[in-house]
């Protein structure tokens, strides 16, 4: 896999255009396999594909994002965002002149269907500044259902502490690993009790949910991938793929099958 690293021209010239006659600017590619390496621009960015799966890195945060969430990053936040394979991406930019009341803080989110063909239809304004009373009347209703947005459980907070990034990395990189917190104590050389108290302290969370919120991105990233449930369970360590729908369902409220099936019907109405 060649995984390719650029910035794409859209960061360049729609994230950093200033300029209030045109307050939002939409953008589509299909992206296969790239990362765009961490950046910021002054216009907030609402993120979206139809198809694929994308990792974004903002700060010490990782968000999974699929086809059933849309992803929003203020004006000067920087982030990366990696695409995985067969990336149908759209992103509107907004401008700061029309971004007050607009959430302060980067976060995934469940995208409503009014607001995906909001997204399709702002991508048909183009890029200049001759908009027409119909379309700044679309662009308004976009602003106020942006602003109505809240965030999902569905990110992964990481950490800069050297000790417990070491475990962490561990973790990420043993996604089945059935393991204890005795056990990663152990080999970073603390006590148990430290352990615990960095992942609440750093984290905001124990060990165990930290680890279960990690399963829930790889199963979302799995799933996006069009992995069979019983493939996922096993290789997220799971005895049955009945434990992991428990799982699933219980943090998102829906099981994987239902999810998948979201995913696919919400594809065909915007296709």
């Amino acid at each position: 896999m060649n995984n390719q690293i650029r910035t794409f021209r859209v960061a360049q010239d729609y994230g950093f255009q200033i300029d209030p006659s045109i307050p939002v600017l939409g953008y589509t590619e299909t992206v296969n396999y790239e990362t765009c390496i961490s950046h910021a621009h002054p216009r907030g960015q609402l993120i979206y594909a139809t198809r694929g799966v994308m990792n974004v890195v903002v700060g010490n945060n990782i968000w999974v994002v699929n086809p059933l969430q849309g992803l929003w990053i203020p004006g000067g936040v920087e982030h990366q965002v990696t695409f995985q394979k067969d990336v149908n991406y759209y992103s509107v930019f907004i401008d700061p002149s029309v971004t007050k009341g607009l959430p302060i803080n980067s976060f995934s989110f469940d995208i409503p269907m009014f607001l995906k063909q909001l997204v399709f239809k702002i991508i048909t304004f183009g890029t200049e500044g001759d908009l027409e009373a119909s379309q700044r009347r679309v662009i308004d209703v976009f602003l106020d259902e942006l602003a109505l947005i809240v965030p999902s459980a569905t990110f992964l907070p990481t950490t800069n502490d050297e000790r417990l990034q070491k475990v962490v990395e561990l973790l990420m990189n043993d996604v089945a690993s059935k393991q204890t917190i005795d056990y990663y104590a152990e080999l970073s050389f603390m006590s148990t009790r430290t352990l615990s108290r960095l992942f609440i302290k750093e984290l905001g969370m124990n060990f165990s949910d930290w680890r279960t919120r990690l399963k829930l991105l790889e199963a979302i990233k799995r799933l996006g991938e069009k992995q069979s449930i019983k493939e996922i369970a096993l290789n997220l360590g799971y005895e049955t793929p009945s434990a992991f729908i428990f799982m699933f369902k219980k943090h998102l409220g829906k099981t994987p099958s239902n999810y998948i099936l979201e995913d696919e019907n919400e594809d065909k109405i915007s296709a």
